[in-house]
């Protein structure tokens, strides 16, 4: 008999969310298994997944307010945007002070343009991006107006620092740092990554994918399920 609900995993980082359905489809023996807003294999924190009737509900989750929590090195760029891409360009950071970091944040908040990074899903007439990077093929990506509802300095250890983000859909935490580390003239890429809410969804309630695994050994991992309501009750709210 088919089970109905959500499942808050906090997503370990090496794992694209794709994996971590394939697992939990596994473990429960359903069928209609998926997940709201992707994360990156890099990423960790909030990945929603869907169970059952809860599956139809997933665009909802990918359309709602998400907070993120990065880290970003300075003086260098890479092709994917974050510390798994290949250098493009070093610069020397450390003339950049806090002082210039918090004077910049405030033009990446709001309607902003962004351009995606190559290395991402996103279709370009019927081939994903990152698969056309990988072969060497750089295309056209149409900048695409996003929502960044708040940005924050949270850290200052250069060249490292860390910011925290609240936004729309769509938009890519990679291309923030790269474009952070292009206005401040030095380069800049993503070097972590931490989701700590996805709508209703928050890491304060996540559950590791080990907690997780246990559950569904145990036969307990019912009891671990978010109902339908969890998102349903924000829709009609």
């Amino acid at each position: 008999m088919g089970v109905n609900g959500f499942l808050n995993i906090d997503k370990p980082a090496g794992n694209t969310s794709a994996d971590v359905v394939t697992k939990v489809r596994r473990w429960s023996g359903q069928r209609h298994v998926g997940h709201g807003a992707t994360l990156d294999p890099m990423a960790t924190g909030v990945l929603p997944v869907c169970l059952g009737q809860a599956t139809r509900l997933a665009s909802f989750i990918t359309e709602s307010h998400k907070t993120y929590r990065a880290e970003v090195m300075l003086g260098e760029s890479t092709d994917t945007y974050d510390s798994e891409g290949s250098t493009t360009a070093s610069a020397d950071p450390t003339s950049v002070t806090r002082e210039q970091v918090e004077a910049l944040l405030p033009s990446f908040s709001g309607a902003i343009l962004q351009q995606p990074p190559m290395y991402s899903a996103l279709k370009h007439r019927g081939q994903r991006l990152y698969r056309l990077a990988r072969a060497g093929i750089e295309v056209e990506r149409p900048h695409r107006e996003v929502q960044v509802f708040r940005i924050e300095l949270i850290d200052w250890q250069p060249p490292r620092l860390s910011i925290e983000v609240e936004c729309g859909r769509g938009t890519y935490i990679r291309s923030l740092a790269h474009d952070m580390g292009q206005a401040l003239g030095c380069g800049a890429h993503l070097t972590a990554l931490m989701r700590t809410s996805c709508g209703p969804f928050d890491m304060t309630d996540s559950l590791s994918l080990d907690r997780v695994e246990a559950a569904f050994r145990n036969d307990d991992w019912r009891k671990l399920l978010l109902p339908m309501d969890t998102v349903l009750g924000r829709l009609t709210a």
